[in-house]
């Protein structure tokens, strides 16, 4: 898979995250989103994750970036 489509995936999975958790309470939707991709994605994807959002994570929704401060940034590989 090119690294345009790793992105777009990641883009894809992030948003449906986001998605589902909008259609909770505002006072947790945030942390939910962070929540999930901290448990659920690999240091690998995170990292990936975190090279779109530094370069201005576009096509991401606005939970996303706001969540984004709560994700666990992996170290460089």
């Amino acid at each position: 898979m090119s690294h345009d489509q790793t992105t777009d995936k990641l883009i894809r999975m992030a948003n449906q995250i986001a998605t589902f958790f909008l259609s909770q309470p505002e006072a947790v939707r945030v942390d939910g989103v962070a929540n999930h991709i901290n448990k659920f994605w690999e240091a690998r994807m995170r990292r990936q994750f975190f090279d779109h959002v530094d370069k201005g994570g576009e096509g991401l929704l606005p939970l996303v970036m706001e969540a984004a401060q709560k994700i666990k940034r992996p170290v460089a590989a």
